[in-house]
């Protein structure tokens, strides 16, 4: 089990060090202007127009990196810092974010499983940290608490390696996008997908702790049998 933990402390390092690392991209690209001068609100509602999207609203709200994409509602929710700049970094972040728009109305698979396993997901995450607290406790007693409790947490797991690819192709969608509309320039392009690429890595590294804290707890249940 010393190697889950090993594992399990790498992968927090390495959260920690590209949380860093994508704050700082964020900060240097949103003070280098977008060459068309446009801001992210502009780029949302472009790129759902060229793509034949009618249906789907661009918003402002508040926060700092609250940018997302409702496919309940169909609306590009921009944060303030977001939807009013016109920089480098507002337009990768509004193009991604669009890109899961265009996801949505062409039925891109793993964005509609995604979206399936929501509710089951969104129970687990309620319920899995009692679950496993009192299978732990309990383990003795009644170890088949803490298999449900491994079960739960194998869905958000699952979850989480499901949202890869979701997040990886918005990436792409958004970078071709940029490039393609003139967006960006030979200059600003490998800014754009470089924010985009950090990113994307922190969606790695939560699938991967994941998976290392499901490890963890599968020889925690095996070494109790």
């Amino acid at each position: 089990m010393s190697g889950i933990w090993i594992i399990m402390l790498a992968v927090m390092l390495a959260s920690f060090i590209i949380q860093r690392v994508l704050s700082s991209k964020f900060e240097k690209y949103s003070r280098v202007p977008s060459p068309g001068g446009l801001t992210g609100a502009d780029v949302a509602r472009l790129m759902l127009a060229q793509n034949g999207i009618k249906d789907v609203t661009v918003q402002s709200v508040s926060g700092k990196l609250t940018d997302h994409y409702n496919p309940k509602d169909k609306t590009v929710n921009l944060s303030e810092g977001v939807f009013e700049s016109a920089s480098v970094a507002a337009c990768a972040v509004a193009a991604h974010e669009t890109g899961h728009a265009i996801q949505h109305a062409t039925g891109y698979a793993p964005l509609k499983l995604r979206s399936a396993l929501v509710p089951v997901v969104t129970f687990a995450n309620n319920t899995v940290q009692w679950v496993l607290l009192a299978g732990v406790l309990l383990i003795n007693v009644f170890p088949t608490l803490l298999w449900l409790g491994i079960i739960l947490f194998a869905m958000t797991t699952f979850f989480s390696i499901v949202t890869l690819p979701v997040e990886i192709n918005a990436s792409q969608r958004a970078v071709a996008w940029l490039e393609r509309s003139g967006i960006v320039d030979a200059e600003t392009r490998p800014m754009a997908a470089d924010a985009l690429k950090w990113a994307a890595y922190t969606y790695i590294i939560a699938a991967l702790g994941s998976l290392a804290t499901l490890f963890y707890y599968i020889s925690l249940g095996n070494s109790r049998r």
